[in-house]
């Protein structure tokens, strides 16, 4: 058998078809669950054995090609302009000690996306209570997180519309600003983002990293 057919059926190489499958399934289809777009895209390749399915590293790494080679400086232009919006919500909830996390902030967001923010207060309706007095609407919600390898806890927090753009905001009692919950792209401690991170970030380029975790 060729050389080139062998290597079609390596393992790595069928775990890089699941990563880009599934890296277009969350890009094109708002797909925000790693395991559901790992799955979903192991069933259409006809990969569904677990040694086939991509870690989320890899999916992630898949997505930032995918950004880059489709949709390059449109997809910077995205991300900058959620960064800006971020930006000036954080700004405007000073109070909270708010942090950026999430795609928008590793620059992996697209137009899907909605805009995570962690705040810090010791009563969760405050932050409701602060975004009624700016105007905004917002929905309770309750997330689900990975504290530990072992551990999950709930927190409160609120979904809304500002500028046109999707916004969840999860609150987190003040003493939790130096244990963030666990990411569930390599397991460790999400990267948040100051607002003076944030600003760094728009004056060095859309598509730039934090380069460690705040």
């Amino acid at each position: 058998m060729p050389r080139r057919n062998r290597n079609r059926n390596r393992p790595d190489h069928h775990r890089s078809a699941v990563a880009d499958e599934a890296a277009r399934l969350m890009r094109e289809h708002g797909l925000r669950d790693f395991r559901a777009a790992k799955e979903k895209a192991g069933v259409r390749l006809g990969l569904e054995d677990r040694g086939a399915l991509p870690t989320n590293q890899e999916i992630e790494r898949a997505i930032a090609e995918r950004n880059r080679v489709f949709h390059g400086d449109v997809h910077d232009e995205v991300v900058e302009a959620l960064r800006r919006a971020a930006l000036e919500l954080m700004r405007a909830l000073g109070g909270f000690d708010p942090r950026l996390v999430g795609p928008v902030l590793s620059g992996n967001a697209d137009e899907h996306s909605a805009i995570d923010l962690h705040l810090f207060s010791d009563e969760p309706e405050a932050v409701g209570a602060a975004l009624a007095a700016l105007g905004i609407s917002a929905r309770a919600v309750e997330h689900r997180l990975r504290t530990r390898r072992d551990a999950w806890e709930l927190f409160p927090g609120y979904r809304f519309r500002y500028g046109g753009l999707e916004f969840c905001a999860l609150v987190f009692r003040e003493r939790g600003r130096g244990n963030a919950p666990l990411s569930p792209v390599d397991g460790r401690p999400m990267r948040r983002a100051t607002d003076r991170d944030v600003e760094a970030l728009l004056g060095s380029g859309a598509a730039q990293r934090l380069p460690t975790s705040t």
